[in-house]
């Protein structure tokens, strides 16, 4: 590995202290290998500041001593964007100790908060103000609100509440100069310059390093309900979630789409959650989170399974009748990419499409994978209601995962084409 620029490591240590830079490999080990276990790379240092103030400080140096940086939250990505190279030339700068509330309005509804905050204890902060923060997704226990920021992070609530872009109204960002750029104005109508706030987020850390953000929040439904659904293809998903729509307007808050083999595979490496539908070749869970009363939300949802029993779209369905039958089945959901890392290794497609292309692209490129790459696994769920489709490919059984891996490029030309 290179070694640093003469002085470089010292001058970090007097910015933000020597305990907080990190150069001992077992130290350095958790932040160089990214959540899948498919790429390790190499880095000068681990870089830990302690506030924005810090986190400018160390971006100036590195700008002085031309040293790159790779931003890092709680290291939960799929994309191996928050983990280095292998040429050893970059440091790993953590967010994980700004991890304030710095401040919860709710009057405005809004929470100001530091980007190393977990986005669990965001959630539960809200909540004991008597306010949702609705983003929610598999890694929340573990990933940072400034990770979930940098890649505009969808969850599972997106269908009524959008992306984490759409949750946030202002940020304070450390640009690539080291300069401190301050826009945490909790403002619903904000016309004054450029909207840099749009830029930073999605920017997957590339324009500059995201340090808070004040984020929305909302009023706690009165009440909550999961059910999960089995059909026979995409299509009738598609027809279930219009229905729901329409009737259920605002109040459909969740609707997720997952395959037979999805759902395979969580009970295989996870016996203790079991289905309580029987096999089907897609599911869906869907949730209502209703203003008025759970009596209010029961009849909606129960109207709209009737009619798309009556109509043909839907063969079954379990409503949950408590909050840990509720919690069952979301850790159905939420369990697919474990039971997928506990399977083996897998080619992964995150991608978006028009929500009425969803069943031809899955029927196509399904397909075209089986003739070209006979026996491969399609382990497809995601967020229907925003066509945002978690499209992956698992090896056929009994090959080996490098082997199957080797086939990575031409997996991802046909899904990409």
């Amino acid at each position: 590995m290179p070694a640093p620029p003469p002085g470089f490591l010292d001058a970090c240590r007097s910015a933000i202290g020597a305990p907080h830079v990190l150069t001992d490999a077992v130290d350095l080990a958790a932040v160089l290998t990214d959540w899948r276990g498919r790429y390790t790379g190499t880095a000068l240092a681990l870089l830990r500041p302690g506030s924005t103030a810090e986190v400018a400080a160390l971006v100036a140096l590195c700008q002085d001593f031309r040293v790159p940086i790779v931003p890092q939250g709680g290291n939960t990505g799929l994309v191996l964007g928050s983990v280095p190279d292998r040429s050893g030339t970059a440091v790993v700068l953590a967010l994980t100790r700004l991890n304030r509330i710095r401040q919860v309005d709710t009057g405005n509804n809004t929470m100001t908060v530091e980007a190393g905050c977990i986005l669990q204890t965001i959630q539960e902060a809200a909540a004991q103000a008597g306010r949702l923060f609705p983003l929610s997704l598999a890694a929340e226990g573990s990933c940072t609100i400034g990770g979930n920021l940098s890649t505009n992070a969808g969850g599972t609530g997106v269908l009524r509440y959008g992306t984490t872009r759409a949750l946030c109204l202002g940020l304070e960002v450390v640009t690539a100069d080291g300069k401190i750029w301050s826009g945490l104005r909790g403002l619903r109508k904000d016309n004054t310059g450029y909207d840099l706030r749009d830029l930073y987020i999605g920017a997957e850390g590339t324009l500059g390093i995201i340090t808070a953000a004040v984020i929305k929040v909302f009023a706690q439904p009165a009440a909550e309900l999961t059910a999960l659904v089995a059909l026979q293809s995409p299509g009738q998903a598609l027809q279930l979630l219009t229905l729901a729509q329409a009737r259920c307007g605002d109040a459909l808050t969740g609707f997720e789409l997952m395959s037979a083999l999805c759902l395979q595979l969580v009970a295989k490496h996870f016996p203790q959650l079991r289905n309580p539908l029987a096999a089907a070749p897609q599911v869906v869970l869907l949730q209502l989170s209703d203003s008025e009363s759970e009596t209010h939300a029961t009849a909606l949802l129960e109207s709209v399974m009737a009619q798309a029993m009556e109509a043909g779209i839907i063969d079954d369905a379990a409503v949950a009748t408590s909050i840990a039958q509720s919690r069952h089945m979301w850790a159905l959901r939420e369990h697919i990419s474990l039971a997928q890392a506990a399977e083996g290794k897998n080619i992964k497609h995150d991608i978006a499409l028009p929500i009425s292309a969803i069943e031809s692209f899955i029927a196509g490129t399904d397909a075209l994978l089986a003739a070209a790459f006979p026996g491969c696994r399609m382990v497809t769920f995601g967020h229907l209601g925003d066509g945002n489709l978690h499209y992956n490919v698992s090896a056929p059984v009994g090959c080996a995962d490098a082997a199957f891996l080797e086939r990575q490029e031409q997996v991802n030309r046909v899904v990409h084409d």
